[in-house]
């Protein structure tokens, strides 16, 4: 055996030895994965995951799916092998951890920050959902999260619209927190709020914010909500979270409304954030939704226009899964429409 050979063989031992040591050793980097579908038209726990009160609700048929990635946990630390694997596989995606998880946010903030984003993302999609039926919704603000171990848990909730804060009348976010300043710490603020069909007032004591000694705060996060004609929502899952959901929500309230089946029968899954006026904005993970949309069989996916190029890299048959450009909730419905009339239909393709 040559000298050459030689070194051959203990250059891949050493190369192996030196893998192995650092296969289990943590990566600063995070996952995507396909993750599961949910069919927004189904029940949950014996109920319609889209609830109705005070207007007539229509029997449907069908799939509306909205889609999830799985991502790494932000209490898990990804190894070096678990990276690798996710490297070659794919239908999965690589990120670095802080593009996806803010170093300076604790797990808590990410959870809270998920809970608001899906009950602005719901509250949103029912609007668009109204607006494309023709209805004009008052916009107001709202109590979009309450803080776990806050001031005002057990006494405000989450959708509570605020009316006045200590005998000011709320007009927007901002002017919460200004009336909450002016008591500042310690101080007693009356909250004046509609709560379903209740007008209730709800009496809070200050405390100084954790970042600013000299800050008052009541641990609740407001924002822009809407005033609705009836009562509509949607049932979901708390562990979905994100406004990426917007547009297969606005589509199934809109069923539900609606006469007849959208989708006629047919399996449609889709991605999205949606504004008040039925824009739809880009998201994340759109290959890896795009995968578990086409395992769920659906028919159709609804994609973004600003994230039509990478979905046409997904690891699907373009045959299989017809991807469909959705600007916006009215195009989305045309689309669904006219696909159920003719499955040969024309319709706006990423390309």
């Amino acid at each position: 055996m040559s000298r050459r050979t030689v070194s051959s063989i203990l250059a891949c031992v050493l190369l192996v030895l030196l893998f192995a040591l650092a296969a289990p050793l943590p990566v600063p980097y995070v996952t995507m994965s396909p993750g599961p579908t949910v069919d927004v038209l189904a029940e949950t726990k014996g109920k319609e995951i889209v609830q109705v009160d005070g207007h007539r609700r229509f029997d449907t048929d069908g799939r509306l799916e909205l889609t999830t990635v799985s991502v790494t946990s932000p209490t898990k630390e990804l190894s070096l092998a678990e990276a690798l694997t996710a490297w070659f596989d794919k239908t999965r995606a690589i990120y670095p951890r802080d593009v996806v998880y803010q170093p300076e946010k604790t797990v808590e903030d990410v959870q809270t920050e998920s809970s608001v984003q899906m009950v602005s993302s719901q509250d949103t999609a029912i609007a668009a959902a109204l607006s494309e039926l023709g209805y004009k919704l008052p916009v107001v603000t709202e109590v979009l999260a309450v803080t776990k171990g806050a001031a005002s848990e057990g006494k405000l909730k989450t959708r509570d619209k605020i009316v006045s804060v200590n005998g000011t009348e709320i007009t927007d976010a901002a002017s919460v927190s200004e009336a909450v300043q002016k008591v500042g710490v310690g101080g007693d603020v009356e909250f004046v709020v509609r709560r379903g069909s209740d007008t209730k007032t709800v009496n809070v004591t200050t405390k100084a914010s954790p970042d600013d000694p000299d800050k008052a705060v009541v641990g609740i996060v407001v924002g822009e909500g809407f005033e609705f004609p009836f009562d509509v929502s949607v049932n979901i899952s708390d562990d979905i979270g994100g406004p990426s959901a917007g547009l297969i929500f606005s589509l199934a309230v809109y069923d539900t409304l609606t006469p007849g089946a959208l989708t006629a029968g047919h399996n449609v899954a889709g991605t999205g954030t949606i504004s008040p006026d039925g824009t739809v904005g880009p998201i994340g993970g759109i290959q890896q939704k795009i995968v578990a949309a086409a395992d769920s069989g659906a028919e159709i996916f609804l994609v973004p226009p600003d994230n039509c190029a990478a979905a046409l890299a997904a690891e699907v048959d373009d045959e299989e899964i017809k991807l469909v450009k959705a600007t916006n909730m009215h195009s989305a419905v045309e689309s669904i429409k006219a696909s159920a009339q003719d499955e040969n239909a024309e319709l706006p393709r990423c390309e």
